[in-house]
């Protein structure tokens, strides 16, 4: 809220939704679930409201105007700093106007716009999903592993930087390295040994089984 109001004080926008101002297009950026209560406090009827989730259809936005979808494929956080020119933006819209104006705006942030379905849309999230989540979920586990050695994790940063930077040249698939894709029998279970936690050590057996089936001669 602090930083809404800020935001507010700096850029002249208003914070209150009971102050909204007369606009031809509004962009709701929240939490998948405050969505359509928000949708519901734009009374405007001509105008374009969009949200920018990735895993919801326009139609969740409740009111008499037109619908859109405003999607930035981009992880966002406070502290971090983001180059928005290459961040690719999938835009839905109801009609061909409305499509070319919210294309023409997203033009001037990134040079990587394209025009997607709710069914395209609701796969780039679920890979996003998979690519994204899932693997900061897996750092984070790393990380407790590290700590709990007195490991520096930023001895692991080449590493990381490598496996990431490799699966822009070759494929995820053909990228793979490591004991289950080895079938290296002996050093599983030595690692599997030094787990103590309940969840790393089911997420070990679940990914370890994924890649050996992926491999399957």
């Amino acid at each position: 809220t602090a930083d809404l109001k800020e935001i507010s004080e700096d850029f002249s926008i208003p914070f209150s939704t009971e102050k909204l101002l007369q606009a031809d297009l509004y962009i709701i950026a929240v939490k998948d679930e405050s969505i359509e209560e928000v949708s519901k406090k734009i009374t405007s009827k001509n105008c374009i409201v969009a949200h920018t989730s990735g895993s919801l259809e326009k139609e969740i936005l409740v009111g008499d105007y037109q619908k859109a979808s405003f999607y930035p494929l981009q992880t966002f956080s406070k502290t971090k700093n983001l180059d928005y020119s290459k961040i690719p933006f999938f835009i839905e819209a109801e009609n061909e106007k409305d499509f070319y104006l919210l294309k023409t705006l997203a033009e001037k942030i990134s040079s990587n716009v394209m025009e997607s379905t709710f069914k395209q849309r609701k796969y780039i999230h679920l890979t996003a999903v998979f690519a994204c989540n899932f693997t900061n979920h897996l750092f984070a586990k790393a990380k407790e592993i590290s700590d709990s050695q007195n490991i520096p994790f930023d001895y692991f940063f080449p590493l990381i930087d490598e496996t990431i930077q490799k699966i822009h040249e070759i494929s995820p698939k053909d990228a793979q390295t490591g004991p289950a894709i080895r079938e290296d029998k002996t050093i599983l279970k030595s690692h599997e040994k030094l787990i103590n936690d309940k969840d790393a050590k089911a997420i070990f057996d679940v990914i370890n089984i994924s890649i050996k089936n992926m491999y399957k001669k």
